[in-house]
């Protein structure tokens, strides 16, 4: 997740808002994954995106499972989300999506929420501050069960046949 997105304010029609930009290169990335039955998630913040940063993502999901339960959890189709050097824990199976399809995974609002609501207009000062945002960042959506289920849902349209 890029701390230094695009974020939205409101402003007067015809004024351009002052905003803190960093324009540092330091970076770590939220791996995050939720339940929407048990509002619920699991996470890691790790400094690199590589298949060993995924499987240790897998492994922490693997903890959170319910005994005798299996996960579902969709991803799209980012090369090392198909390395054959993948450790997908038996509890877990990964759903793959078509390509350019992100907006079926649920979990891009869960990004899309934290940048509009934590994560905007911020810079930090050090690498472990960075960290330190993220995982308070999550903590605290992982602490509103309601939430995460409401910002994880995504509204479908059904068409009968």
């Amino acid at each position: 997740m890029a701390s230094n997105a695009l974020t939205r304010v409101w402003a007067k029609q015809g004024t351009r808002p002052r905003a803190l930009r960093d324009r540092r290169f330091n970076w770590a990335y939220l791996f995050g994954a939720i339940c929407l039955a048990r509002g619920v998630g699991s996470a890691v913040v790790l400094p690199t995106v590589k298949i060993d940063a995924l499987n240790q993502h897998l492994a922490a999901i693997s903890l959170c499972v319910s005994e005798g339960a299996i996960a579902l959890m969709i991803i799209d189709g980012a090369g090392w989300h198909r390395s054959r050097k993948l450790i997908i824990p038996d509890n877990i199976v990964l759903l793959r999506l078509p390509p350019y399809a992100p907006e079926l995974n649920s979990a891009e609002n869960v990004w899309a929420y934290l940048r509009a609501n934590t994560f905007g207009h911020q810079v930090w000062e050090t690498y472990d501050a960075i960290l330190e945002a993220c995982c308070k960042a999550w903590t605290a959506l992982m602490s509103k069960p309601d939430v995460v289920r409401s910002v994880g849902t995504r509204l479908r349209a059904e068409v009968k046949i």
